[in-house]
């Protein structure tokens, strides 16, 4: 998937396709000039955009391994913000601790189960409780498999669902992380001043905020989901497992369907090309 950029030199429009890095360097296709796009995203962000276009495009299929991709890399984003929040927390140098995360995460980089394990642990010690989300059916990781290593075929309202599910529980992780995920972003930061050092004379080096779903909470007018009142309807006091569940689902599809009201369109027009 491409993006729209900027000529800083013409002011012309390049498309360019999004890096691993969230680092591009390009040259325009109608004037020449040398320049460097830095989008200060962060890869889950990245992969729940694409997941989302892909879901409003018709490709549910895709958008389904996209958003599983996007859970995955949101769990490390929340790990290397734990860790470097610590490291902040005993004045530690910041290079010498995002250099000892990185070793780290080398040893389970290639290991998904390990990486699951690594996020739970960070979650107990930062919120002092158990991860009670991390079951197969919090996860949806039955629809997950079904769908990406058997090859099933989903409908259309079942990858919604999905979606609704893995947004709600990002948008909850997020929020209880709050400024503890500036760090990591500190440290997208460090890596986007490394690359601009080493950049040659003459090349414009361009910063980029690109609209997306988790944006609606920290730019747009997204509020957290308010705790049902007395005039909102309530799972009954003795409910089952199956109405609670059923309840939790519904609010997961409202605050999923309010941020793609909001940052839907915007993404269809940015990505369009």
């Amino acid at each position: 998937m491409d993006f729209p950029t900027t000529c800083p030199s013409c002011g012309r429009e390049n498309r360019a396709e999004y890096a691993d890095s969230s680092v591009h360097d390009l040259n325009c296709v109608h004037c020449g000039a040398r320049y460097c796009v830095l989008v200060r995203k962060q890869k889950f962000e990245v992969l729940f955009d694409l997941g989302t276009r892909a879901l409003m495009d018709g490709y549910a299929r895709e958008a389904v391994a996209s958003f599983a991709a996007a859970l995955e890399r949101f769990f490390e984003f929340y790990v290397r913000s734990y860790a470097l929040e610590r490291a902040s927390d005993t004045a530690a140098d910041f290079g010498e601790a995002t250099a000892a995360l990185a070793g780290t995460w080398r040893h389970v980089a290639s290991q998904s189960e390990r990486q699951l394990g690594m996020f739970a642990l960070a979650y107990l010690l930062r919120e002092g409780r158990e991860p009670d989300f991390l079951t197969s059916t919090a996860l949806g990781a039955d629809f997950r498999n079904r769908v990406i290593h058997r090859g099933e075929l989903p409908a259309r309202a079942d990858v919604e669902a999905y979606a609704a599910q893995v947004f709600a529980l990002i948008d909850r992780l997020l929020t209880e992380l709050g400024d503890g995920a500036k760090q990591a972003e500190l440290a997208q930061e460090q890596a986007f001043a490394l690359h601009i050092a080493a950049l040659h004379d003459g090349v414009t080096a361009v910063f980029e905020e690109h609209p997306g779903m988790f944006r609606a909470r920290r730019f747009g007018t997204l509020a957290p989901m308010s705790k049902p009142g007395k005039t909102e309807a309530q799972p009954p006091a003795k409910s089952g497992m199956n109405s609670a569940r059923a309840y939790q689902q519904a609010q997961q599809q409202a605050l999923f369907q309010r941020a793609l009201a909001e940052r839907g369109e915007l993404l269809k027009r940015f990505k369009g090309g």
